[in-house]
């Protein structure tokens, strides 16, 4: 989008959020009703064709979920699970269809049947007693495995605010330079999926000229299967805070904003009451610990849609703009939010910086493997015996992870779903090949990204699954692009086509496809899919032939 229009929705800054004065507008009728577009646009100067093309494309503020008043998870974790028809069905008796929506993805995976009713989210058994929960009688809170297995960073417990005072000041008394060292020497690369080095971006940002830069943590967790930045969010919620602090004192910025997904109400509410706490402990707001420098929070509540975990689509989120992918250069490092110097990154890479800052960046250097340093938060899905969050440190086996730690599969499993759709597909002969680091698995042909862990059953049909990834990616392209816009739709109706009746696809059409998508699409949904997809080609070609023709003439 224009950069002009993100000059425009930054003329108020963020304390008169465009994007939030859309979401409250909708919220109050389902609608953006004609006078409050009309007040909208006279505020922040923008025109109707933007307020409209920004609310019509999140799926909380279309016009078709206005009425919807429970919505049923339609993520990848539930869907192998095959428990929400069940729920569906169940549900149907206390709403009509119409009141019935979909939501991707709830972070319930490690027990599925998950469903968000009255600003809240239930899964496992939690249906059994929906009488007591649409008369608010009784209140449920999720219980899943919490491992570690190596070197506890992220899933260490709280120590205090005394503890994080001490942190902040050690940090305060260095020149940055010192502070950047510690980063570089600890290797700390971004948990998201990308993997790229922390200590540069937020040299970059520091080293760029402006009067005003911003902290980003990507709270956007939309990966089905992957709940680990849900965990830090709701149980390590200070961990994130004072990374984002840390994160500010080294790039010079002031202001942290922290975007969390509107499918994740819990952690939202939650860390609020965080940010409250470290005002009362004056670890935050004006002039913290008389060092001079100043930094405070602003939290963004999305929408819903996954292409904002993308940083680029994100930031035009926050402008209150369509979330289309940015082309780059320049990086957000240099022109980011607002057009302003910004770095963005995950939830899980934050958390790390207080570890980093307090114990040296040696102390996490020499954990995990020469190229992947630290520890990695894992997501178990509700196949695994132990369902849960895994704390391990890079370079252990894939094969601890899944059979000592996860305590092996509940039922016959044929693969497993490595690190969000975009991620590698992983036959379960390939588990002894593999360990949780970014090169094991780019060796292998693989992705880590997040390291969310989905299972495919035996009984699963393949051909259901990849055509249920070109779906996801159809309905979250930001369409800015043609590979990704086009290539997933028509991927999803080859696909389907195959599956429901005697038509077969042409194998060259299909790789041909997969090439377009995956060079000629701008971010990595539409050039991530085609990874997955390419590996159940290969290992499950004989499960797949049947829908394909390999005719060479």
């Amino acid at each position: 989008m224009s950069k002009n229009l993100s000059y425009l929705s930054g003329r108020k800054g963020l304390s008169t959020n465009l994007f939030e004065e859309l979401g409250n507008a909708v919220q109050k009728t389902g609608l953006l009703q004609d006078t409050d577009m009309e007040r909208i646009r006279q505020e922040f100067l923008v025109g109707k064709a933007t307020l409209h093309g920004t609310v019509s494309f999140y799926d909380f503020l279309k016009p078709e979920n206005q009425h919807k008043k429970v919505y049923v998870c339609n993520g990848s974790a539930c869907l192998c699970a095959g428990t929400q028809p069940e729920l569906k069905e169940k549900l149907s008796r206390y709403f009509e269809a119409h009141e019935i929506g979909e939501m991707c993805c709830l972070g319930r995976c490690h027990e599925n049947a998950a469903f968000h009713y009255g600003g809240k989210n239930f899964s496992g058994k939690a249906i059994d007693q929906i009488e007591g929960i649409l008369d608010e009688e009784i209140s449920l809170e999720d219980n899943y495995q919490v491992g570690v297995y190596g070197t506890p960073v992220l899933t260490l417990q709280f120590q205090g605010f005394s503890s994080y005072e001490e942190i902040l000041k050690s940090c305060f008394q260095k020149p940055i330079a010192e502070l950047s060292e510690e980063l570089k020497k600890s290797g700390l690369r971004g948990r998201g999926g990308a993997g790229f080095p922390i200590a540069i971006k937020l040299d970059s940002c520091r080293n760029t000229p402006a009067e005003q830069r911003f902290i980003v943590c990507n709270a956007d967790e939309g990966d089905p299967g992957a709940y680990s930045d849900r965990y830090l969010l709701e149980k390590r919620p200070n961990s994130v805070l004072l990374g984002m602090v840390i994160a500010g004192y080294i790039a010079d910025a002031t202001v942290g904003v922290l975007y969390i997904r509107g499918e994740y109400p819990e952690s939202i509410a939650i860390i609020e009451s965080a940010i409250s706490e470290m005002e009362k402990h004056q670890l935050i707001g004006e002039d913290i610990l008389g060092s001079g420098f100043s930094f405070h929070f602003k939290i963004i509540k999305a929408q819903g849609a996954y292409i904002c975990g993308e940083e680029t689509a994100l930031l035009s989120s926050i402008e209150g703009q369509r979330p289309e992918v940015r082309v780059r250069p320049p990086y957000p490092a240099q022109k980011g939010l607002f057009n302003l110097p910004t770095v963005v990154n995950n939830v899980e890479t934050l958390a790390n910086l207080p570890f980093i800052i307090s114990k040296g960046g040696n102390a996490y250097g020499v954990i995990g493997t020469e190229k992947s340093k630290g520890t990695k938060l894992v997501s178990l899905d509700g196949h695994f015996r132990n369902p849960g969050i895994y704390e391990v440190d890079m370079g252990t086996p894939l094969s601890v992870l899944v059979h000592e730690l996860g305590g092996g599969f509940k039922q016959a499993v044929k693969a497993m779903h490595i690190g969000g759709p975009l991620g590698g597909l992983v036959p379960v002969s390939k588990i002894e090949d593999l360990s949780i680091d970014f090169e094991s698995f780019s060796q292998e042909g693989f992705l880590l990204g997040h390291a969310s862990i989905i299972c495919i059953p035996e009984n699963f049909p393949m051909i259901l699954y990849i055509e249920h990834l070109f779906e996801f990616t159809a309905h979250e392209s930001c369409g800015k692009c043609f590979p990704c816009r086009l290539g997933s739709t028509r991927g999803k109706e080859m696909l389907h086509k195959a599956r429901t009746s005697d038509y077969t696809i042409d194998r060259k059409l299909m790789d041909d496809l997969l090439e377009t998508l995956e060079i000629g699409s701008l971010c990595m949904l539409g050039g991530g899919l085609p990874l997955p997809v390419k590996n159940a080609l290969e290992y499950f070609e004989d499960e797949l032939r049947v829908y394909f023709t390999n005719d060479q003439n």
